[in-house]
């Protein structure tokens, strides 16, 4: 099964439809606005930070942040290294994290 976890900005009913309709499951926390409250898997929801920090530390490499490569194949390359790299400095620095399941 896939999900598609967002924040409260992604929370539409077309949007959450669309999802449906595509064999995702939103994980959307609802808008404070709203009128009826929406169920959400808060469990899956609380681990979005970990891919936030993941963008957040791939973008600490200039070749990724500021694209210089005019092939995408080149510039997905630059991606996977810097991954590696990010991956490899944060166990490096704690190896006991047992996060990436």
């Amino acid at each position: 099964m896939r999900y598609l976890l967002g924040d409260k900005g992604y929370d539409a009913d077309r949007l959450r439809r669309s999802l449906r309709d595509g064999g995702a499951v939103p994980v959307i926390p609802g808008r404070r606005n709203r009128k009826r409250a929406i169920r959400y898997d808060k469990d899956r929801y609380r681990g979005r930070h970990l891919i936030e920090n993941a963008f957040c530390r791939l973008k600490d490499f200039r070749r990724v942040a500021t694209r210089y490569d005019k092939l995408a194949a080149n510039f997905l390359s630059g991606v996977a290294l810097a991954t590696a790299i990010a991956f490899w400095l944060r166990m490096r620095l704690n190896p006991s994290i047992d996060r990436y399941r």
